[in-house]
């Protein structure tokens, strides 16, 4: 019997949410990095053409989609010699994290590792599936439990921060010399701004085999398509078909609609490049005015966050920012090392993002 499942975590901040909408000019939510931006009329052409689809979907996902997913890693991350037979569609990639441990075969005696601070979901799947789960730099106080899966995510969720290739190099040796498998969520890959990021599939990391490697992608941000669920997986080929065989049993299906999207966003480079240069401006304006108004921005390199603390509790920091009418994430939600820090998206619109830098500002110039 698995243990609880821990509360909803955004459950916690309705008492800040209603805080902040009470102030005159209406909320900022910057809690959550939900898309605001049109879905781009090139992806919902495809949808609307494929909308007749009466019978069931290719659980595998169509050749073209397979052959649109390895073109879109050639062309935007130089990932040569993919397979598209190593391709696997997923129904956004919140799911593919929450089941892949059940879906591997998992469970009580096996160790998930996750990132010390970290997305939610990678422990709670892990959790579901009856695993143990430790943090990234707790490795070495293993017990007799076995490691059987580590995630990594970069650019992160919350932080932001960026891994270089020569540590994804390190985990990636670590793993194969005791057969684990590494899954890598990089569905923030398109969005490095300091620096950028690299595929644990990229050859200087992975040397040029794709053994013990996944990498699960999204296309929610790049293509403001949260609303669709539309993601990938590829990477080891062998764990892929093992992967196919559970999710044709269990009906994880992408819809015959959202595939024909999928191969036209994935196909399109103009809308993640226009939607990019939004984001870029978004986060200039977010972190001059956070940064204004005393908060320090650690990592933040790459993602769609602002990781910044005011040298206080998470919830303190929270409370305040919901007293200006502005809602942010507290950094306890992804681990206790998050716990005098926040987390701000910049996934509100332009006008919004202009509010929040204005009530920002107006805190500094009161003192």
């Amino acid at each position: 019997m698995r243990s609880p499942l821990p509360d909803f975590p955004w459950d916690r901040l309705i008492p800040d949410k209603e805080r902040a909408a009470a102030h005159p000019d209406g909320i900022v939510d910057l809690s959550v990095g939900t898309p605001v931006d049109p879905t781009p009329e090139v992806v919902r052409a495809a949808l609307c053409d494929a909308a007749d689809a009466p019978g069931y979907p290719q659980t595998y996902g169509t050749p073209r989609l397979r052959e649109a997913v390895v073109g879109y890693l050639e062309r935007r991350f130089g990932l040569s010699g993919l397979d598209p037979d190593a391709v696997l569609p997923t129904v956004g990639s919140k799911e593919f994290v929450a089941w892949l441990p059940t879906m591997l075969g998992l469970g009580p005696g096996d160790v998930v590792v996750v990132p010390e601070t970290a997305y939610p979901t990678y422990a709670v799947g892990a959790q579901i599936a009856g695993c143990r789960v430790v943090p990234a730099d707790s490795t070495f106080a293993l017990g007799p439990e076995q490691v059987k899966l580590v995630w990594l995510n970069s650019p992160s969720n919350p932080t932001g921060r960026i891994l270089p290739a020569a540590h994804l190099a390190k985990v990636v040796a670590w793993a194969r010399e005791r057969d684990v498998l590494v899954a890598s969520d990089e569905c923030y890959a398109e969005f490095g701004w300091d620096e950028q990021p690299v595929s644990v599939l990229d050859p200087e990391v992975c040397g040029g085999s794709h053994a013990n490697l996944l990498a699960v992608h999204s296309l929610s941000k790049r293509s403001n398509l949260a609303g669709y669920r539309a993601g990938f997986v590829t990477g080891d080929s062998a764990c892929v078909q093992e992967l196919l065989g559970v999710r044709k049993h269990a009906g994880m299906m992408v819809p015959a609609p959202v595939q024909a999207a999928m191969i036209a966003a994935l196909s399109d480079d103009t809308h993640v490049d226009e939607q990019r240069a939004r984001y870029a401006a978004r986060r200039e304006v977010l972190r001059e005015a956070f940064t204004a108004a005393g908060f320090e921005v650690d990592h933040s390199e790459g993602s769609l966050y602002l990781w910044a603390t005011r040298g206080e509790p998470c919830m303190d920091t929270v409370r305040w920012c919901a007293e200006q009418g502005i809602l942010v994430t507290p950094g306890d939600f992804y681990g206790t090392a998050g716990v005098r820090h926040v987390r701000v998206a910049f996934t509100a619109t332009d006008e919004r993002v202009a509010a929040a830098a204005s009530r920002l500002r107006g805190t500094r110039d009161r003192g």
